[in-house]
């Protein structure tokens, strides 16, 4: 009977000694699944980033890479990945663990400023500028020519619970009435942009957005240019879907058929001669064009239709350093990638735009959803013209 018991109470200790050592099990499995969950993140740098991106060094002192138009646009396509800052917010996320940063830092950038709309405090913009301490620690000692000192980036649509009913909001303003100024986000990027501008000068500082965020970028692009102040913009799948441009475009088919109706009448007349001289008059703002880059897929309906052409075109691939006619008064560089039949999801991603697979094409120095989003920069009568602000 005593050995029994003995024997009973022997195996509770070793019950009890052994317990702690198969939770401390338990504890490292679940620390090493975190782990590897987070180096697989979808959003980690090293899993969706570019691949065969060139590291800033003192070469760029004598060669820019930033002259590359290939390179800029991967490094600015990546610096809207980095408004992953609300992903991070949402998700908790520490500075040991976040995921923005690893979007900014390799091209020797910091994050200087968010942007946080008043609505959901979400972050839907943020502010980096040339990190100088990091440069200098390899060796660049000042910024590579065509290197922005301070870029603007603003987000796309975010489907998540806690920013989705505000994204959302913004984009029905948009399909709506094909304008954002009614949204908070525009006042505030706009303050910002033009602060941005005063401070490091136009020419130092620029504009860029995807999707939702490439409407914003834009819209304030635009306000700013029709005050003078020309600041570089880049806009990947920018919408150009909306209740108010499909009205505007039965309209005009309208117009057309009475044009022709009109012209088979005996009695038609034509337009003075000095109205068009006059028109053609108020066509220029000073000696400078405001032309933004616009970045499109064909496969994908939210934005296919900057493709719609009003003028010549220009088929030629692998034109991303070549410069946008000068002979219209509404233009920008218009670059189109056609792959066939792709997904939504797709085409319409972010992620394609510094794929090293990329064959782009400058389509169109001016399409006819271009020419009359940038018809009033260039309408305006010449004593209302303010002067082009160069530093």
């Amino acid at each position: 009977m005593a050995k029994r018991v003995g024997d009973e109470m022997k195996n509770e200790v070793l019950q009890v000694v052994e317990r702690p050592g198969r939770n401390q099990d338990c504890e490292n499995q679940s620390v090493e699944t975190v782990l590897e969950t987070e180096t697989q993140h979808p959003y980690a740098f090293h899993v969706s980033g570019p691949r065969n991106v060139p590291s800033i060094n003192w070469r760029d002192l004598i060669n820019s890479t930033w002259k590359d138009g290939k390179y800029k646009r991967t490094v600015i396509a990546c610096f809207i990945q980095a408004v992953l800052l609300e992903l991070d917010r949402q998700e908790n996320r520490t500075s040991e663990n976040a995921l923005a940063p690893k979007w900014w830092i390799p091209f020797k950038y910091k994050l200087v400023e968010t942007l946080i709309d008043e609505r959901d405090g979400s972050v839907f913009g943020a502010i980096l500028e040339w990190d100088r301490a990091a440069a200098l620690a390899d060796f660049v000692l000042m910024r590579p020519s065509g290197a922005p000192r301070a870029v603007l980036a603003l987000r796309g649509t975010l489907l998540k619970s806690p920013t989705i009913r505000r994204d959302i909001e913004d984009d029905l303003r948009f399909l709506a009435w094909e304008s954002l100024k009614g949204s908070v986000r525009f006042s505030s990027a706009f303050k910002t942009l033009k602060s941005l501008s005063e401070k490091y000068g136009s020419s130092n500082v620029c504009i860029a957005g995807h999707s939702l965020g490439a409407g914003f970028a834009l819209q304030v692009g635009k306000a700013l240019a029709k005050e003078g102040i020309f600041v570089e913009a880049h806009l990947f799948n920018p919408p150009s879907v909306s209740l108010a441009s499909s009205l505007r475009n039965v309209g005009e088919k309208a117009g057309m058929m009475w044009k022709r109706v009109k012209s088979m009448l005996p009695a038609s007349t034509t337009e003075p001669e000095a109205n068009i001289n006059d028109r053609a008059k108020s066509t220029t703002l000073g000696s400078k064009q405001w032309v933004p880059h616009l970045y499109v897929n064909n496969s994908d309906y939210i934005c296919c239709y900057y493709t719609d052409p009003v003028g010549t075109e220009n088929s030629d691939a692998d034109k991303e350093n070549a410069k946008p006619a000068t002979n219209t008064p509404c233009a920008a560089k218009l670059f189109v990638f056609s792959k066939g039949k792709q997904k939504f999801l797709e085409a319409h991603g972010l992620e394609q735009w510094w794929s090293d697979e990329l064959e782009l094409q400058m389509a169109l120095n001016n399409s006819k959803l271009i020419s009359r989003q940038l018809k009033s920069l260039y309408s305006l009568p010449p004593q209302e013209q303010s002067p082009a602000k160069c530093r």
